[in-house]
């Protein structure tokens, strides 16, 4: 099985593994801010790892299928699992984080095992929002902590994480990252793992 991972895409899908559970760890020992910028790479890494393999010449059909199903176990882990454990830690276990994070990993592994076995529509978009954004988003409402009051800051993001849990299995088509939007994005989550880093730092 290890001979897989001499594959560069597949490497890649490790180490976004391996920032996820970084996170875990980061998250569960209290410091949340500092698994979020931890896993914001596990995202990147999703990014990346599919540039990887497309532009990989010659790659064998066995080592692609075997990098698939090993991309979508990432894809739950850092953009479900990961996601309910922090919301369940942001608001002290309360029934309403359980609500949230139960539909997460529902939502998540329903449109995981749909894109696996149907991908992208005949114009390339996504059927759903994609479990991409559920860590970026976290980053940006621990950005703004500071400007929400703290007694409502549980309720609105465990509220918002509702509705886009909701919009996981939604019928709205959402187009892939392509060209300059991987620019973007990689340059998005680089910033927000800094800031939240620098944030605990100072």
């Amino acid at each position: 099985m290890l001979r897989f991972l001499i594959d560069p895409a597949n490497a890649i899908t490790i180490a976004g593994l391996l920032f996820s559970a970084l996170g875990f760890h980061l998250v569960l020992a209290g410091s949340v801010e500092l698994g979020v910028a931890a896993v914001l790479w596990a995202a990147l890494a999703d990014d990346l790892d599919g540039i990887v393999a497309a532009r990989t010449s010659n790659r064998p059909p066995d080592v692609a299928r075997m990098g698939k199903s090993l991309d979508g176990f990432a894809d739950i882990v850092y953009g479900a699992v990961f996601p309910a454990v922090v919301l369940i830690q942001l608001s002290d276990a309360s029934y309403l984080s359980l609500a949230a994070a139960m539909l997460l990993l529902s939502a998540g592994a329903l449109r995981l095992s749909y894109f696996s076995n149907f991908g992208l529509s005949e114009d390339g978009r996504f059927l759903g929002v994609p479990l991409f954004y559920d860590v970026p988003l976290l980053a940006a409402f621990l950005l703004a902590r500071p400007l929400i009051p703290p007694d409502s800051f549980p309720v609105i993001v465990n509220m918002t994480f509702v509705i886009l849990g909701c919009l996981h299995v939604a019928s709205i088509r959402i187009p892939a990252t392509r060209g300059r939007m991987y620019v973007v994005t990689t340059g998005l989550i680089v910033a927000a793992s800094l800031l939240l880093i620098t944030g605990q730092l100072i």
